[in-house]
């Protein structure tokens, strides 16, 4: 009965602060800021769970962490901050206000999820219904290497924390539903830089040369070919090349070049071998043409790895606010995620919010012009407070 109650509670208090939360996402949406430099949203979200009673510590300039209740196990939520280096596109009343800086990943979407959650959860306590402790995590950082999730686990963030949930927008799923997903979610994701340095000279007489131009397509496409062969498939991993440089004129072969890309798979075990593989493959496909590679290969972040019992129990939030029909199946993606970083301490799960708007278009992540539909806000402030009051 109490569980009944404090949904009850949650539904009440979030119906109320519904046009408060899209006004405050609409501001969020308006003053973007980058990784680290996240201090006027910390300090927005600050000040209001500072007025409901949340006792809160700052993790530096930027980022934030809230705890609620007294005894029992603690549950964490988490929203990451951060905005991206792209122009807003939307064409939005609220559109970014900052040249160049744009919440074009949903980060404004997550925070103000969070946020009203924490306001529903403290009228929750009050109550007294809150089944446990709550940890809020106001992650900055998430968009870059090494990002804001392993600063704030190593001040602390996970200690005594039992499971972990967050939502993530999704929009290729309609408004009103929650993709649910156990196991792997997400990839692992690093980037990986090769530079070659060899002896150039003129394009007819090649063989007087270590021709690294012709060494770097084989690596294009050689590489990848060679780790879908000595991998099992089910790894998932994917070799994309973004960037290849070398030389200028069409009839000098250069004496270097450069190579860069992004490696990413789905199997935590073949991620951890990684770039030792890679190393020795590449030194194997440029041995024959005598010239010097040098690797640089940066990781980046686990796969997101989503616990069953956890999923189960996000799945029972969604039912509560949403009924049976708001479960939506998701795809895995090899998208890069820090969440995993939490995931690989302690059991949780990423659902995908649903932020389409039924029968409209459907926009991508990561693109100034995305678009969402504001009624994911306080949907997803509703699941993660249900969620943080069903685990015992």
């Amino acid at each position: 009965m109490s569980r009944e109650a404090a949904l009850a509670v949650i539904e009440t208090v979030l119906d109320k602060r519904a046009d408060d939360l899209v006004d405050l996402r609409r501001d969020l949406h308006a003053h973007p800021e980058l990784s680290w430099r996240e201090v006027r949203t910390t300090d927005l979200v600050s000040h209001h769970l500072d007025e409901v009673g949340w006792l809160l510590t700052r993790t530096g300039e930027s980022g934030l962490v809230a705890e609620l209740g007294d005894t029992g196990p603690v549950v964490a939520l988490r929203a990451d901050l951060d905005a991206l280096p792209v122009d807003d596109t939307s064409g939005d009343p609220w559109a970014s206000q900052v040249a160049g800086v744009a919440h074009a990943c949903g980060h404004d979407v997550h925070t103000t999820a969070l946020l009203g959650a924490g306001l529903a959860l403290a009228e929750v306590s009050a109550a007294g219904l809150l089944p446990g402790r709550v940890r809020l995590l106001f992650q900055p950082a998430e968009e870059v290497m090494p990002g804001g999730a392993s600063r704030l686990i190593s001040l602390g963030a996970l200690d005594e924390v039992t499971r972990i949930f967050c939502l993530h927008c999704d929009p290729t799923i309609d408004v009103g539903r929650v993709g649910l997903r156990e196991g792997p979610v997400t990839g692992a994701a690093d980037s990986l830089e090769i530079r070659l340095a060899g002896s150039g000279g003129h394009t007819s007489r090649p063989h007087l040369t270590e021709d690294l131009t012709f060494a770097l397509a084989k690596i294009v496409t050689e590489l990848p070919a060679v780790l879908s062969r000595r991998l099992d498939p089910r790894v998932g991993v994917s070799v994309v090349w973004g960037r290849v440089e070398a030389g200028r004129a069409t009839n000098v072969i250069p004496d270097t070049g450069t190579l860069s890309g992004t490696v990413r798979m789905l199997d935590a075990v073949a991620w951890s071998d990684m770039e030792h593989r890679i190393r020795r493959h590449v030194a194997e496909i440029v041995a024959p043409y005598g010239v010097q590679a040098d690797v640089a290969y940066t990781r980046g972040v686990p796969p997101v790895v989503n616990d069953a019992a956890s999923v189960a129990l996000l799945g029972r939030a969604v039912d509560d606010v949403l009924g049976t029909t708001g479960r939506a199946p998701t795809a895995q993606s090899l998208g890069g995620e820090d969440f995993a970083w939490y995931l690989a301490r302690v059991p949780g799960a990423m659902g995908r919010l649903g932020t389409r708007t039924p029968g409209g278009r459907t926009y991508d992540i990561h693109q100034g012009n995305l678009r969402v539909d504001e009624r994911a806000t306080v949907i997803g402030a509703k699941v993660l407070a249900a969620v943080a009051t069903g685990v015992r």
